[in-house]
């Protein structure tokens, strides 16, 4: 084989472990507990109170930093323009239009107390709600829809990017 297809498949592999290779374990063993390590990862979570009508994207994303936790909750209405969580404010991150978008810290394995302010009945009234974070269906961002579509495009990418170099090199051997 050619070497400039074996390096054109090298490179190739190369992207994809790169690509693919970055879902590891979310967990590291320390002693008997299991800590969450460093990353971005998807979370079920479970909406509780209020009227019933709203609801929240789930799974949703989990952001690990340090010992600092936070979740993007994603409200199924553009109406909510803050949400309180132990008695901080978080504003909505959404633009114009969109469903409101929060980041807001959180605790896994127990329910928390949260408030969100809706403006869907004409005027701002603030509605207590909980959320339940499990533990166990911590994993992978694939397992998000929009997250899954991301890598879906990254892979297409690299295939046209290396197929259009290997039919190149291929091209240039048979007129060379």
């Amino acid at each position: 084989m050619n070497r400039k297809i074996t390096t054109g498949l090298s490179l190739f592999f190369a992207t994809a472990i790169l690509l693919f290779g970055t879902n590891i374990k979310a967990f590291a063993d320390n002693s008997e507990e299991k800590i969450l390590k460093d990353g971005k990862y998807s979370v079920e979570v479970e909406l509780t109170g209020g009227s019933g009508k709203a609801s929240i994207n789930s799974p949703t994303l989990l952001y690990v930093k340090g010992e600092e936790i936070s979740a993007e909750i994603l409200w199924s209405s553009s109406n909510y323009d803050y949400m309180i969580v132990d008695g901080e404010r978080y504003d909505n991150l959404a633009a114009q239009g969109e469903f409101s978008k929060f980041i807001i810290p959180i605790t896994i394995d127990e329910k928390m107390d949260v408030i969100a302010d809706t403006t869907a009945m004409g005027h701002p009234i603030e509605i207590n709600y909980q959320l339940d974070f499990d533990r166990d269906s911590i994993g992978s961002t694939n397992e998000i829809p929009q997250e899954a579509a991301k890598e879906v495009i990254k892979i297409a990418v690299v295939i046209i990017v290396v197929g259009g170099i290997l039919d190149f090199l291929l091209k240039r051997k048979r007129r060379g």
